[in-house]
């Protein structure tokens, strides 16, 4: 009798690394489904900024944790690790083992090692006073309130920011304070991707998320949504929304956007360094090493 515990393939790494083609891979040769860990690919009506795998994608292997809920309807941290263990059980009821595939840290360590958020619901009219505030004031709030928090996030992710301080106004207790750790009962892979050409790999799908009608697909969360929906603020969206208002040339703002990116890559990979402990695959035969680690880990 195998009293081994199922497996849970973490394929991790920056943006534009080539997490979606390598998992893909992975899984047709395995036959496996892979469960988004993405904290903006959750939501529906955010394909082209988020760089969601497309339709065609999702027809070569099942996807799960995509398209959750509407972009005004925001899923806390919390959510999403309940919607995600749930998920994740009930693959492993079918195979022993699991692909989870995802640049959001935060997101994958509540999977991969149970850290679990407080269960506070989104405060709605205060994220709405919040939002009035520049990013840099809202950080310094959180500074005031929650350092070791603010310590962690970085002064520009507005998302994290504010959900932190919504936690410590609701609570009168900072997050910092209130993540417990629950070990999940699963062994885990941790796999890693970080190209050498990564930042070229930025440029060009920059380019290309612009050339597949980001303006346009956000135009229309503009019109579902208003412009005041709170997912218009980060990467892409938020240059794209400049145009719109004429604050932005085209070419201007694929240049803030790339530099954006970067700079969002720079911090993913700072992260995978100091909270996990991936193997990381060489760029000459990432799908090879995949597969012989995974191999190795189910010997």
């Amino acid at each position: 009798m195998n009293n081994r515990k199922p497996l849970v393939i973490a394929l991790l790494g920056p943006t534009a690394s080539g997490k979606t083609n390598l998992a893909i891979e992975i899984a047709q040769k395995l036959n496996l489904d892979i469960h988004n860990i993405d904290s903006r690919q959750i939501y529906v009506d955010m394909d082209i900024g988020t760089a969601k795998p497309t339709k065609e994608q999702q027809k070569k292997v099942p996807h799960f944790l995509i398209d959750l809920c509407l972009p005004n309807q925001r899923i806390s941290l919390h959510e999403f690790q309940n919607q995600a263990t749930l998920s994740v059980k009930k693959s492993l009821k079918k195979s022993r083992v699991v692909l989870l595939v995802g640049g959001s840290g935060l997101y994958m360590k509540s999977i991969t090692e149970g850290l679990s958020p407080p269960a506070v619901p989104a405060q709605v009219l205060l994220r709405e006073e919040l939002n009035k505030l520049k990013k840099i004031e809202c950080h310094q709030l959180l500074e005031h309130c929650d350092p070791l928090a603010a310590e962690k996030i970085h002064p520009q992710d507005s998302v994290r920011t504010i959900r932190a301080l919504e936690v410590f106004y609701s609570t009168g207790q900072p997050i910092s304070l209130q993540q417990s750790i629950q070990r999940p009962p699963w062994d885990i892979l941790e796999i890693g991707l970080n190209p050498e050409n990564l930042r070229e790999r930025i440029s060009q799908r920059t380019k290309e998320i612009y050339e597949m009608g980001l303006l346009d697909e956000t135009k229309q969360l503009i019109c579902k949504y208003g412009w005041d929906l709170e997912l218009l603020n980060t990467i892409g969206y938020e240059e794209a929304k400049s145009i719109i208002k004429g604050q932005l040339f085209h070419e201007e703002a694929i240049t803030i956007t790339t530099k954006r990116t970067c700079q969002f890559a720079k911090r993913q990979k700072t992260w995978f360094r100091n909270k996990h402990n991936p193997k990381w695959l060489n760029d000459e035969e990432p799908l090879q090493e995949a597969l012989s680690l995974i191999e190795e880990a189910l010997l």
